[in-house]
């Protein structure tokens, strides 16, 4: 596994191959509700999160979430947003530190989004892309951030963070705000506490958990379609 994510890493394409995951995901999705009729409920069967089934034992929920999309305008938002965002993370941070900030603070915003949006749907990255936004926006802030670096960190972003925020208050967006805010905290929190560039022994520390949080998704996946068969095979008795 190492060496495959090495492969991945040397091109530091990660972001792209996260596109490419959303939107097959997106795409299983309407296969699934046009083929087998199964309405709303997909977006259960593919992962979204939903506070009382998390509440049930569903955990990984809050890990599926953040690879799942709402529709097709969703979807092309959030993944034009992590082309931009995602280019410039992982040519900044590198591609193991990317992969955890991303996965971390997609986490971080599901986690918010269970507390806040307890019983509504909820599907995305946006909390993971605006983690993204919050460590590069902080990161600005370092006194060891290379000055080459500032017009895409810092309050360069300041901007844009203001208006999404914003525009995630007006009543009947539909926005999920939580995920947003959470994601953008804990990006920040990530970007001030840590250096842009890691040292050889950071570096390892990244690899080996960017390859954990890997298996967490991986095995959170797992647990979906299991909670799924187990689901459509009673559903059919």
């Amino acid at each position: 596994m190492f060496r495959f994510l090495d492969n991945i890493a040397s091109r530091r394409q990660f972001y792209m191959y996260i596109i490419l995951i959303d939107s097959l995901i997106l795409l299983a999705f309407y296969v699934a509700q046009t083929f087998y009729r199964v309405g709303d409920t997909a977006y259960l069967l593919f992962g979204a999160q939903y506070g009382p089934f998390v509440d049930q034992g569903e955990w990984w929920r809050i890990v599926t979430a953040m690879f799942m999309h709402g529709g097709f305008l969703h979807l092309a938002f959030n993944m034009y947003a992590l082309y931009i965002l995602g280019s410039y993370a992982e040519g900044i941070y590198g591609s193991y530190r990317f992969l955890s900030y991303f996965i971390i603070t997609g986490i971080a915003g599901n986690v918010a989004t269970h507390y806040f949006y307890h019983d509504s749907l909820s599907v995305g990255a946006s909390g993971a892309i605006f983690g993204l936004v919050g460590a590069l926006f902080a990161s600005g802030f370092r006194k060891d951030t290379p000055f080459f670096l500032k017009p895409i960190t810092g309050s360069a972003l300041l901007p844009m963070i203001i208006i999404n925020i914003a525009l995630g208050f007006i009543p009947g967006s539909g926005i999920n705000n939580a995920a947003h805010i959470g994601g953008l905290l804990t990006g920040m929190l990530l970007g001030y506490a840590i250096p842009v560039y890691s040292s050889y022994r950071a570096e390892r520390f990244w690899k080996t958990l960017a390859t954990l949080l890997l298996i967490l998704v991986v095995i959170s996946f797992g647990m979906l379609v299991y909670s799924d068969f187990t689901l459509l095979k009673l559903a059919t008795r």
